[in-house]
């Protein structure tokens, strides 16, 4: 089984040049009214979906409304990617920090209102 999130949205372009200049997404499918991303290790796919496109049934319809989801992200080097961003100007919305759980983390946000959280987990001390 493989999953890809899909978010209903008018901001296909901001979406793809966040995506692709921030996060290093590669594209791997885009038309007029889709757009489909991968993971620079081609591991995860995520798509953008123009809301009320006459291709699509009513129930694909809606647009997301900007609030209640969030992504993850896992990586391997945290910090190098906090600090890549913070010299990108990319305003970061949880600073980097440890959890009592063992991961170390950080949030910015998509053009979307979509948070995501960068994390490298770390198993937990005992």
């Amino acid at each position: 089984m493989k999953l890809n999130a899909g978010i209903l949205t008018t901001k296909l372009s901001e979406s793809k040049a966040f995506y692709t200049n921030i996060l290093g997404f590669g594209v791997t499918f885009e038309n007029e009214f889709y757009l489909l991303l991968h993971t620079p290790n081609h591991q995860a796919e995520m798509s953008f979906l123009l809301p009320n496109h006459p291709s699509q049934h009513a129930f694909f319809h809606k647009p997301f409304l900007g609030q209640g989801m969030y992504l993850t992200i896992e990586v391997d080097d945290v910090d190098s990617i906090y600090k890549e961003l913070k010299n990108k100007g990319l305003p970061i919305m949880v600073e980097i920090r440890n959890e009592p759980w063992g991961d170390r983390h950080f949030a910015i946000e998509d053009p979307n209102g979509i948070g995501i959280d960068i994390v490298k987990y770390s198993p937990q001390d005992k």
